[in-house]
Formats: structure tokens, sequence, C-alpha cells
């Protein structure tokens, strides 16, 4: 099975009303590769499995991290001190695929360094799924896909609130795996709310494109992941709550405590308000 094809039967198990045990949503928890350090990452991305996670979203520690904020920042600054490498985060991926389907972020500095071909050849070896490259010009997107596609890799790319609509459709049809979409305007980080016009977001980014939509950023409540997959959302992406709790004492058993309890929400009805 490749990639694409991975990530596709990952939504395909989630229902749309949660019945039968099934979840609303594909749960897709955020993990810092090599934060506190690569040891301790593997136990988390199991927990992740060990919770209820649908994929897991692994992230490549990077000096400049723009679309990071502090917590993810921080984190990726330790894993960086502590000698993480590209090489060492594939192979956590490839430690973690048999369990879940493995999606990399990484910045477009790091693709262009190894190559499209090269890197892209290098995650299908290493059995990750999909790739995510926040900062990848929209007009570059084509050549690295056809790399992806020519491996059974999906390039996921992102959406914001902002985007025009004839960008949207752009990208929307670039998409494979899924469409990410971006739920605020800013960087990554808990917030106390959801966004409000998350709904009609998220329907503006579905009607643009044949993949699913995960929504991401600003996420890290039960009660809000429930309420981004009232709002439409194929797919919730948690961060900054889970690499938080990854600087915990025991932080295999806090995270696999917190993802439990948002893939125990994704099949309960919401109790927070969607605006």
């Amino acid at each position: 099975m490749s990639g694409i094809e991975r990530i596709a039967a990952a939504f395909a198990t989630t229902v749309s009303d949660g019945g039968a045990g099934g979840k609303r949503a594909a749960l897709m928890p955020y993990l810092m590769g090599g934060f506190p350090n690569l040891a301790t990452s593997l136990a988390i991305g199991e927990a992740y499995a060990d919770g209820g996670a649908d994929l897991v979203e692994l992230g490549v520690p990077f000096s400049d991290p723009l679309a990071d904020g502090p917590v993810i920042h921080a984190a990726g600054v330790e894993a960086l001190r502590n000698g993480a490498t590209v090489g060492q985060i594939l192979e956590l991926g490839a430690a973690l695929a048999p369990r879940v389907p493995v999606v990399l972020m990484c910045y477009a500095n790091i693709v262009y360094a190894r190559g499209f071909e090269a890197f892209a050849a290098a995650l299908r070896a290493h059995d990750v799924s999909g790739l995510i490259v926040p900062d990848l010009p929209l007009e570059e997107a084509p050549e690295l896909r056809a790399a992806c596609d020519s491996q059974g890799v999906a390039l996921v790319p992102l959406v914001a609130p902002t985007t025009p609509p004839e960008r949207l459709e752009r990208i929307g049809a670039l998409a494979r795996g899924f469409l990410y979409a971006v739920s605020l305007v800013g960087t990554t980080g808990e917030r106390g709310a959801l966004e409000a016009g998350l709904a009609d977001f998220l329907a503006r980014a579905a009607a643009a494109t044949d993949v699913p939509v995960a929504v991401g950023f600003g996420i890290g409540t039960p009660g809000q992941a429930a309420a981004a997959a009232d709002a439409g959302a194929a797919g919730v992406i948690v961060g900054s709550r889970l690499v938080r709790a990854a600087g915990e004492a025991d932080p295999a058993a806090e995270v696999r405590g917190i993802v439990a309890a948002m893939a125990d929400a994704l099949r309960a009805p919401s109790s927070e308000p969607v605006r």
C-alpha cells in the first residue's frame, strides 16, 4: 500500500456521525521529532497510537520555523541542541509507520538541500506516507508533488482563512492525502476558543478539493477537537498542547491520556460552540 493509500484508509475509517465506535474525524497528533530526545519522542509517538491516533504528524526540528508558535519553536530548538538530524527523524518515522501513517512536516530548505526526487525517495524508503512543507511556494509545488507522486507519498498543502478563492482552487487541486486548513491567522499555539467562521472556511476548502480537509492550529482541548469535527473537519490536528505535555515528568503517559480524551471526544457530541 502506498503512502497516499494509507492516508486515504486512515480517513476512511472515520464515520460522519461517530457511531459504532467510529470517530467523526480522523485524529492526527503532532510530534516534534527528537524532543525531548529521540528515545522519548519514539515513546511519545507510540503513546499517540495507543491513545487512538489515526495518523501522526512528525515534525523535523528547524532553526527558523516561521509557522510555529513558542511551544513548538522551543521544542525544536532543544531537539537541535541535542543533535537531532533529518536522518534520525526519518528513522523515527520508520519506527512508527507500522502502527500509524506518518506525515512528515518540514520546512522547504530541508527539502531543497537534498533535492525533490531524493527527498521523496527517502520518505518512501522510511515508509513515511505524506509530506507537509508549510513554506513551499505554490508555484513550485507541482514539481515536488510529481516527485512525491512517483514514490506514492502524499504532498499535503496548506490553506488559510485569508487564502483568496482563486488560489484556494489551485491549492486544493494540487492536494494529495488531505488538505491542511490552518484555522487562524498566525502561528501554532493553544487558543481559548475556535475561530469565528471556521465552518464557512472548512466548507470553502472542502469545495476546492477532492481529498479530506483536516484542520490544525489552535486546537488544544477535547471540546475544541469535537467542535472542529462538528464544523466540518474530516481530520483534527493537535500540536502545541501535546508538545507541552512532552516536557512533563512522564510524557508518554501524559500524552496518551490527552490523545485518548481527544479520541473519545470525537465519538461524542460537541460541547463547544462553533461560531
